[in-house]
């Protein structure tokens, strides 16, 4: 992930990696590519083989899961204290079973398709301005650093992001989010930005800033002149129209004006509170959003503090403030003190200083709205539901790739791992006008596993007939099940 600037048009396109995540609901995959086929009774017994696939995926899964919610309840923020002390164990089992948990954790999101988010990622998503316009920082002190740490020295990972110790954040999905507003605060504020930068570059005082600052910057996010489609034909472009990239007139600040900012489409937070004596707080908390911008990421951190003025902010009071008290002493030091001249300094003082105020106001206003919207909107589930939603996921995902690994091998024949990986990406985009990046290893390794899948002499993987492959699935219990509460229900 990074970003490319086109100057020529004033844009600033984020570059995606595509995704392995299969983003069809399985319903309409299923009964889509159904249809494709031509004779009923083959449609028939393909159907039959998507339901005992699933079947007998779930089946695959359903220890591991249960081990899983197992785990979990050990460490539930809210019961999981009191089923700790039930079960007596010591600090040394207990950071066994945590740990445990935590790899049966990281195994479920990596299966559910869901990345780290790395800090060159993070510093791409945060390089920009949304709607959250307030410097947002975690609590540090609140947060426990020996959880997460002790699992990464013992499951070391690449491109961890700084926070590691602390907190983890992962992603999945991309998509867009758009807002139709006036901000007219923000395009103030934002033509000051500039009369302020250009007043900074006249007196050669940026230079000195930059200077001073340039240790504390943060790393700016790899940008380019220009998109190569040939190199990155694979990836996707997304706009990010934001106002700091137009051009702003009297006319435009009393209209309405549409940005835009791709969001992630789920994001899920893992981390423990501090205690303050050892071993009290075992909670795991797991944090499940849906359609961040990626912009506004710092809405999902846990134990935010509350917002403040920045440095900068205090610095342009102080510096008005002086700026303002030197002209009017000035003034009054002249043999005929113009009033009128003093009256305006000091309303220009006074206004700017109003301004910061009551901006800074209105940022927390807008502030507190994006947490309550992030609460009650943007959050879809903790805990043991977030977990439920991920196991589904993950059967889900399972499910999708077999069946379209599968469909092509029967519709198209013989093909090798990249031939297939091809077949199956394009048959995503005509029929559903989708793209990700499929996992074709992984779709291949169920279809082996279930042995409807061979190759031949020369490494092509070939499928078995349909029935055939009914027939090496077996009946499964769920089907046994249906078929003898319908035959309670006829008799």
């Amino acid at each position: 992930m990074d970003t490319k600037n086109m100057d020529n048009k004033k844009k600033e396109v984020i570059r995606l990696e595509r995704e392995s995540v299969i983003p069809i609901i399985k319903p309409k995959l299923i009964m889509t590519l159904a249809n494709l086929i031509e004779h009923g009774s083959d449609r028939a017994e393909f159907l039959k083989l998507c339901k005992r696939a699933e079947y007998t995926i779930r089946a695959w899964y359903l220890l591991q899961f249960e081990d899983l919610m197992q785990l979990y309840s050990l460490f539930d923020p809210v019961h999981g204290a009191q089923k700790l002390q039930q079960q007596n164990l010591s600090p040394e089992e207990v950071d066994i079973l945590e740990q445990n948990f935590l790899t049966y954790l990281f195994q479920v999101m990596e299966k559910s398709n869901f990345k780290i988010a790395t800090n060159e990622e993070i510093d791409v998503a945060l390089a920009g301005q949304y709607l959250l316009n307030l410097p947002i920082t975690v609590d540090e002190s609140k947060i426990d650093k020996t959880l997460l740490k002790r699992y990464f020295s013992e499951h070391p990972q690449e491109n961890l992001p700084e926070f590691a110790d602390k907190y983890i954040i992962f992603r999945r999905g991309i998509g867009i989010d758009r807002t139709t507003d006036y901000f007219f605060m923000e395009k103030v504020d934002m033509i000051i930005a500039r009369l302020w930068a250009f007043l900074l570059r006249l007196t050669r005082l940026d230079k000195l800033l930059n200077r001073r600052s340039r240790g504390r910057q943060k790393k700016e996010p790899k940008k380019d002149d220009e998109i190569n489609p040939e190199a990155d034909s694979e990836d996707l472009y997304v706009e990010r129209i934001r106002l700091e990239n137009m051009d702003l007139s009297i006319k435009n600040l009393v209209t309405k004006t549409t940005i835009q900012e791709p969001t992630f489409d789920r994001i899920i937070v893992v981390y423990r509170r501090a205690s303050a004596k050892p071993n009290t707080e075992q909670g795991i908390y797991v944090k499940h959003f849906k359609n961040i911008p990626m912009a506004d990421l710092e809405i999902v951190l846990p134990e935010k503090k509350n917002p403040g003025l920045t440095p900068m902010d205090w610095v342009k009071f102080l510096a008005s403030a002086v700026v303002g008290l030197v002209a009017v002493f000035s003034s009054l030091e002249m043999p005929k003190a113009d009033l009128w001249v003093i009256f305006a300094i000091l309303s220009t003082v006074i206004g700017y200083c109003a301004k910061t105020y009551f901006t800074f106001q209105a940022n927390m206003a807008a502030y507190q709205n994006l947490i309550t919207q992030s609460m009650y909107d943007k959050q879809l589930d903790s805990g043991k539901g977030t977990l439920l939603h991920l196991c589904d996921d993950v059967i889900q995902q399972e499910v999708k790739e077999l069946i379209i690994s599968f469909f092509i091998l029967m519709e198209q024949g013989k093909a090798t791992m990249e031939d297939l990986d091809i077949r199956c990406e394009e048959l995503i985009k005509e029929e559903f006008e989708q793209s990700c990046n499929f996992d074709v290893v992984d779709a291949v390794g169920k279809l082996e596993k279930l042995k409807i899948v061979s190759r031949d002499s020369i490494g092509r993987y070939y499928c078995v007939g349909l029935k055939r492959a009914n027939e090496i699935i077996g009946v499964t219990t769920e089907e046994l099940v249906l078929k003898a509460r319908q035959g309670s229900i006829s008799a």
